[in-house]
């Protein structure tokens, strides 16, 4: 049993739906970003970064319950745990790793900062400016891999999981998709999966 510690972020929702791709069986617990939970000492065992997600796998790979946190390492190891969702060549393997990479150090970061500075924060042209900016050239670089593949790995993998949530989230940062039109095929396939749904539903709200 894995228990998932989350909250309905891009972040969390990777981590849910890669728990509904592999069919693992697990437990989740809400933790309120917004009432500050994920700062409880509680919490702080799992992640002393007091960031969402984190998973304690009962089973971990020797046997022993193994607490982890930051949702790539998370995907990477939950991938290997069930040989599922990462391609079997070394050269597949690779290209997908290269892409979940883009999306932890590219499309979250730059995605998270478009979201700030146009919905939560005092309006600052040169914030908006700056990250509007950049969140459409990193859309550009999808538009380019998505029209010479299906999926980021060629294959669907770990890294479309990570980044479906972000792009979930393009009316935040003002950008229609039907200007990137490789980028909204690749959507609207991933976002028909079953598993997709569940996941972006984790937590169900109260």
């Amino acid at each position: 049993m894995i228990d998932l510690y989350t909250w309905s972020t891009p972040n969390g929702r990777k981590v849910s739906i890669m728990l509904e791709e592999c069919a693992l069986p697990y437990r989740v617990h809400p933790v309120n970003i917004g009432k500050g939970e994920q700062f409880t000492p509680e919490f702080l065992a799992l992640n002393p970064n007091n960031r969402i997600p984190a998973i304690v796998d009962s089973e971990g790979p020797d046997g022993k319950p193994l607490p982890l946190f930051e949702s790539g390492a998370i995907l990477v190891y939950l991938a290997e745990k069930t040989g599922k969702l990462v391609p079997k060549s070394a050269r597949g393997r690779l290209i997908c790793l290269q892409w979940l990479m883009f999306q932890m150090g590219g499309v979250g970061p730059m995605f998270g900062q478009a979201h700030h500075f146009i919905r939560n924060a005092e309006q600052v042209p040169y914030g908006i400016k700056r990250y509007t900016e950049e969140t459409r050239r990193l859309y550009g670089v999808l538009q380019k891999r998505l029209s010479e593949a299906g999926y980021l790995a060629d294959e669907y993998s770990i890294a479309d999981i990570a980044t479906f949530p972000w792009v979930a989230r393009f009316e935040w940062h003002k950008v229609d998709l039907n200007d990137f039109p490789a980028v909204k095929r690749w959507f609207d396939t991933i976002a028909a999966r079953p598993a997709v749904a569940k996941g972006m539903a984790v937590p169900t709200p109260p």
